[in-house]
């Protein structure tokens, strides 16, 4: 157990481009205690996760600016600044920016190790910024998806949220 308190002065994080998103890591897997993962995601706008869902690990967000629409198991919210969805582990979720403008969430895990996913699938950020073209190719960022997600309990059930919905 950690004893000490972990300090991160604005833009001093660890960052991570994957999904064409910047992930900035506040704590991550090897820090703290293990017990929570806590990162701010900047993401593209009209960006799309698939259906999925994470056998090891809950997820809490907090969306600090954009709009977004977000799918929990049958349920489906509207989602903007100040709102906050809780996803227990194993619930199959999918989200969609809607806003015309990028999005930004403050996203937690519990226990913290669904960050090293997006590390290793990812690369690392050149600057505080969305990857606009830096990052990886889409096929080759979701091959890789395919092939290391399952280690981290990562399941893809299902296609993304369409965007009229």
């Amino acid at each position: 157990m950690s004893e000490s308190a972990i300090f991160r002065p604005s833009g001093s994080s660890e960052m991570t481009w994957a999904m064409n998103q910047l992930f900035e890591h506040l704590l991550g897997p090897g820090e703290g205690d293990g017990r929570v993962g806590v990162a701010l995601v900047t993401q593209e706008p009209g960006f799309a996760t698939p259906l999925h869902r994470h056998h090891n690990e809950a997820e809490a967000f907090f969306i600090l600016e954009g709009t977004m629409t977000y799918r929990a198991g049958q349920d489906m919210f509207r989602m903007s600044a100040g709102d906050f969805v809780w996803l227990p582990q194993d619930v199959p979720h999918a989200f969609r920016v809607t806003s015309k403008a990028p999005a930004k969430v403050l996203a937690l895990t519990t226990p913290a190790g669904l960050l090293g996913l997006y590390d290793e699938v990812g690369m690392p950020a050149k600057e505080r910024r969305l990857p606009s073209g830096d990052g990886q190719p889409f096929d080759e960022e979701r091959a890789r998806w395919a092939e290391i997600g399952p280690r981290y309990g990562l399941e893809i059930v299902g296609p993304p949220i369409p965007p009229d919905e």
